[in-house]
């Protein structure tokens, strides 16, 4: 099993760290990066509003068939817009990464918030400008924009969060990350809900893009100036060679002069950094084999718990199950504040629980719903079949109960653990395959949803169950304890796990008691 929790206790106390003002306030400004990447990203609602997030002319879903009539009608995929958005996102975060190796996290998210601003300032203008032909092109520009933004975001505000936290901290203001995520999402749902327009279908036409589209871009800059004043991570500093600035940062943001110990530390992984040229090909030493098994795993198992498709498509799944129109939008209205408030209760215990206890008690109660979910539609839908006012009523409730589960568990620690788990010398490029993966597999579940759904019917609820299943079984076995565990000094939780120290060589990293 695992290894116990704790392990590098005895060294993470000589460390000294409070929970400033200061330090909050960082991982706020911080985190603006990814509340716009919940705002323009996956969101419930995006198939029946013309807000923000409904970019696609899916005419036949806006007819209220239901599933048979769907699949008769070869409901097809998003061919265009969400592509344009992740696939520009994947290249971005690989850019980012000797970016944000050599002239550091913040520029990356500089880069990134001039990117969302630019990208959205061409959503909210031009088609109000011109219209038929160059306004759908420069939507389509936008969206690659705003890709760019999310990958440099995305692959540079955990990585900053992470390494500026107290070790004893880090975990809750790591999910800071999810937390806005999760708040873009919902503001995105509310601003489309209340600025929508009944009976406009020409995306271009709607007379709310400049609202939407204004707020992301008004954001985007304050993201973009923001970043400009806060400081560089010490890790970083310290890596590029700047140490006295670094331990100027490090008691700014500790709050205290007493950090030699951590300071120390730093150096020393600087210094082993320094001597590793090519990241890209290190990753792939045996060393670093277990951190890039979970950084390939952990977004990966994230995107097949379902949960971005139940966003994506959550209208089209609750018109099919007999839900008014006016209720899709209250319904998703919901399931973003069930994110919203999973994500603040997780932030309060991830610290004291550690990452393994959420996991695996979310997997759990997402198994849980995920199956019951698949049983009623199963056995309850069919042809113009609607649910009855009560078991439509128990699978909202499912739905939300769901979504507070993956609220404190998958959705913010698949981010939090590649971003505090790798050696400062493969940090940035680990972030950036973590970003790879995400990114790829949340498109390709998008994209594979209404096909299989037209396959499994509502099985495929049962069908995303049984990968939770899998992935809970995989932490339970192979995911060690990182809650305390100084972020240069992780490297002990995989010598010490029963697998992983068959892997690592004994000789990694600092022996701690």
């Amino acid at each position: 099993m695992a290894a116990a929790t704790g392990l590098a206790k005895p060294r993470a106390e000589q460390y000294q760290g409070k929970l400033t003002v200061y330090l909050i306030i960082t991982s706020i400004i911080a985190s603006i990066g990814a509340f716009l990447f919940g705002y323009i990203g996956l969101s419930g609602g995006a198939t029946l509003n013309e807000g923000i997030a409904d970019l696609n002319e899916e005419l036949v879903y806006r007819n209220k068939h239901y599933l048979d009539q769907y699949c008769k009608d070869d409901p097809g995929s998003d061919t265009v817009y969400l592509p344009s958005v992740y696939i520009a996102g994947m290249v971005a975060s690989l850019i980012a990464s000797p970016v944000s190796r050599k002239y550091g996290r913040r520029r990356s998210m500089i880069v990134g918030g001039i990117n969302f601003f630019i990208g959205a300032a061409l959503i909210a203008i031009v088609p109000r400008l011109i219209q038929y032909g160059p306004d759908e092109l420069a939507i389509m520009v936008g969206r690659i924009f705003a890709g760019v933004g999310i990958g440099f975001g995305v692959q540079a505000i955990p990585l900053y969060l992470s390494e500026i936290a107290p070790a004893q901290y880090r975990g809750g203001l790591n999910f800071m990350f999810q937390l806005a995520i999760s708040l873009g999402m919902l503001a995105s749902n509310i601003i489309n809900y209340v600025t929508r327009v009944e009976g406009e279908h020409r995306w271009t036409d709607y007379k709310g893009i400049s609202i939407s589209f204004g707020i992301f871009a008004s954001l985007a800059l304050l993201m973009t100036v923001g970043a400009k004043f806060l400081h560089e991570t010490p890790n970083s500093l310290i890596q590029r060679g700047s140490k006295d600035k670094g331990r100027r940062v490090l008691e700014k943001l500790r709050g205290d002069e007493d950090v030699e110990e951590e300071f120390q530390d730093i150096v020393a992984a600087s210094e082993l950094a320094s001597t590793v040229k090519t990241p890209f090909r290190s990753i792939f030493w045996k060393k670093n084999r277990p951190q890039l098994v979970m950084a390939i795993l952990m977004p990966m198992f994230q995107a097949l718990t379902g949960i971005d498709s139940l966003l994506y498509y959550s209208s089209i799944l609750l018109l099919n199950m007999g839900f008014g129109e006016k209720s899709s939008f209250y319904s998703s209205v919901m399931v973003g504040a069930a994110l919203v408030s999973s994500a603040l209760l997780s932030m309060a215990v991830v610290d004291r629980l550690g990452r393994r206890a959420l996991l695996i008690s979310g997997g759990i109660i997402m198994i849980i719903c995920q199956v019951i979910i698949g049983i009623i539609l199963v056995n309850k839908l069919g042809d113009d079949q609607n649910l009855s006012k009560g078991l439509s009523i128990l699978v909202m409730a499912l739905i939300c109960l769901f979504a507070l589960a993956f609220g404190w568990s998958w959705g913010p620690i698949s981010w939090t653990i590649p971003s505090e788990i790798f050696p400062l010398e493969i940090r940035s490029i680990g972030q950036s395959i973590t970003v790879v993966v995400n990114f790829g597999m949340t498109l390709a579940v998008a994209e594979s949803f209404m096909p299989l759904l037209c396959v499994f019917k509502f099985g495929l609820f049962i069908f995303y169950g049984s990968w939770i299943i899998v992935m809970t079984i995989f932490v339970c076995l192979f995911l060690p304890e990182t809650k305390g565990v100084p972020i240069e000094e992780m490297t002990c939780v995989w010598r010490k796990h029963w697998f992983w120290k068959k892997i690592v060589p004994s000789q990694q990293g600092h022996i701690l008691s």
